[in-house]
C-alpha cells in the first residue's frame, strides 16, 4: 500500500507565494513513480496542474504544467526524502482549490488523471484578491 499526505496549503494574498510537499510512504520505491499535481475547485472537476517523470536524464527530471500556471509553479522531487513539492509564485484567487499530489507507477510520466494509481487526501489553497 502507498500512502500519500500533502502540506503546505493554506491562505495567502493575490500574488503570494506557497510551496505544497508530498509525502510518499508505504511499499514503494519512491523514484520509480512517476508523481503529479492536480486541483479541483469548488463546482469544478479536477484538473492537471503538473507532473515530473519517474526518472531524469544527465540529472534532468522531465515536466510538464498547464497553461494556467506555466511559468509560475514549478514541480521538483526530492527522492531521498521521497516527497514532490509544488512551488506556486505569483498567486491568483483563481488558483484558489483543493490540491492534491498523485503516483503512477506504469508510466515515466503522466499528466492525465485516469493514469494515476495513487492519490493523496488534498490540501486547501485559498488565494485572496
Amino acid at each position: 500500500q502507498v500512502q500519500l499526505v500533502e502540506s503546505g496549503g493554506g491562505l495567502v494574498q493575490a500574488g503570494g507565494s506557497l510551496r505544497l510537499s508530498c509525502a510518499v510512504s508505504g511499499r514503494t520505491t519512491f523514484m520509480n513513480y512517476a508523481m503529479g499535481w492536480f486541483r479541483q475547485a469548488p463546482g469544478k472537476e479536477r484538473e492537471f496542474v503538473a507532473a515530473i517523470s519517474r526518472r531524469a536524464v544527465i540529472l534532468v527530471y522531465a515536466t510538464y504544467y498547464s497553461d494556467s500556471v506555466k511559468g509560475r509553479f514549478t514541480i521538483s522531487r526530492d527522492n531521498a526524502k521521497a516527497t514532490v513539492y509544488l512551488q506556486m509564485d505569483s498567486l491568483k484567487p483563481e488558483d484558489t482549490a483543493v490540491y492534491y499530489c498523485a503516483a503512477d507507477e506504469d508510466s515515466t510520466v503522466a499528466t492525465s488523471l485516469g493514469e494515476y494509481d495513487y492519490w493523496g487526501q488534498g490540501t486547501q489553497v485559498t488565494v485572496s484578491s
